[in-house]
């Protein structure tokens, strides 16, 4: 089996999904909702990306805002000690946007096959 080289040239999407000026969905936001259904926790989902609670607060009530419905559900601390969970939104939104960069990956084949060639490796 062969270990892909890190240099090897790749093509990554890194598109961004926008409600007017607000950015609903894109790269970070997207990470940051995969780990709040990995972890129950905006907390450590923060933690794990190396970001705030706060930012990472505020980027879910951004994207909260920019759905019909809330795509991150979360309970304030306390005795329960809080928690996070998405909500049915928010894995249809994080599903639909893994469908779509890979849809862009296929779309964009022809084009990365001329293009790759004249890349280093």
């Amino acid at each position: 089996m062969k270990i892909k080289d890190s240099r090897e040239p790749r093509l990554r999407p890194r598109m961004r999904v926008l409600c007017g000026e607000d950015i609903a969905l894109g790269p970070g936001k997207v990470d940051l909702l995969g780990l709040v259904g990995e972890t129950g926790s905006i907390r450590d989902a923060a933690e794990r990306m190396g970001m705030s609670y706060m930012r990472a607060w505020k980027l879910i009530k951004t994207m909260n805002g920019c759905f019909k419905k809330p795509v991150v559900a979360s309970v304030r601390g306390g005795r329960e000690h809080g928690g996070a969970t998405l909500t049915e939104t928010g894995r249809q939104a994080l599903q639909l946007y893994h469908q779509l960069e890979n849809d862009c990956l296929e779309a964009a084949k022809p084009r990365w096959t001329q293009l790759k060639p004249l890349l280093r490796e």
